[in-house]
């Protein structure tokens, strides 16, 4: 089965704001890094089950997961949910933040 994925706005934010961080610092990386990070979110369209379940899995009235992309210092986690034929993009995260809590909804 083929899923359409989509990125919501509260993802967009973070994606964009880091991306002009690294735009800041290094401006090839920061290309590289967005190019690879929107590759990795569109291989969801196939099989994003086999993502594992998000540490905040418990807090979401529903069942989300997450995709880790990057390496080390640059590691984020793109959390998803998955609603019929649809991958909903909801929140990127940096790896070093802490998970989400219940007052962060």
């Amino acid at each position: 089965m083929v899923f359409q994925v989509e990125i919501t706005p509260l993802a967009e934010a973070p994606i964009e704001q880091a991306y002009r961080w690294h735009r800041e610092h290094n401006p090839d990386f920061a290309d590289r890094w967005f190019r690879s990070l929107m590759n990795a979110i569109a291989t969801l369209h196939e099989k994003p089950q086999r993502c594992a379940l998000a540490v905040e899995h418990e807090i979401f009235s529903e069942e989300v997961r997450q995709l880790l992309h990057g390496k080390t210092r640059n590691r984020y986690r793109v959390l998803f949910a998955i609603r019929d034929t649809t991958v909903y993009v909801l929140y990127v995260r940096h790896s070093a933040q802490a998970p989400l809590t219940i007052d962060d909804l």
